[in-house]
């Protein structure tokens, strides 16, 4: 009986070993640029809000699924497909006055800190826009729990929003804020395929 128990306790403590081990793992998960979009929203003449969204969202998180505050993530989107569904507001936001595309084809995030915020997370990173270099802090709603797509392969989501000034960027420098305000809403909501 002893031999039992003491078999047992060994095969259990194997097992709770082995589990906190894969737990403790961490995982890479690559961005689906197909099921993924960056979206921005800003006041117009102090009156009206007026939505966009710009091109292909890539890039890659880890997570750290027994410590996420040890996670990261970086993302580049492409400026070129940008899109308020006015396509003479597109080109003047496409132009130099803004995006400058040509000479800015990108705006990267790369993440600098993952803290806990209640039951959910804020991600502190570096945000790239215009060539300008800003920490920016964004609330994550997820991520969720991963489930198989039709291909079979394991993937989660996630959506993180925040705020910035665009004169902090010299975005838009031309555009006093009564035209154009200086707070931008930015959503980016993510697909994410585990690698």
């Amino acid at each position: 009986m002893k031999t039992t128990r003491t078999l047992f306790a060994s095969l259990l403590g194997g097992l709770l070993l082995v589990g906190s081990h894969a737990f403790a793992q961490t995982s890479t998960w690559k961005i689906d640029p197909a099921h993924s979009d960056a979206a921005f929203q800003v006041k117009h003449l102090s009156v009206s809000n007026v939505r966009g969204s710009l091109g292909a969202v890539n890039g890659t998180v880890t997570w750290d699924e027994k410590d996420p505050t040890k996670s990261s993530v970086t993302a580049t989107i492409e400026t070129k497909g940008l899109d308020t569904r006015v396509q003479k507001r597109d080109d003047h936001l496409k132009s130099a006055d803004f995006f400058d595309v040509e000479k800015n084809p990108t705006v990267t995030f790369k993440s600098t800190a993952v803290k806990r915020e209640g039951d959910g997370f804020s991600v502190v990173g570096d945000l790239t826009l215009n060539g300008v270099t800003k920490p920016v802090t964004l609330t994550v709603d997820g991520p969720t729990p991963p489930q198989k797509n039709q291909q079979g392969k394991l993937v989660t989501g996630f959506s993180a929003t925040g705020s910035i000034k665009r004169s902090d960027f010299g975005f838009g420098a031309k555009f006093p804020d009564a035209v154009v305000s200086d707070l931008v809403k930015i959503t980016i909501d993510v697909e994410a395929d585990k690698e």
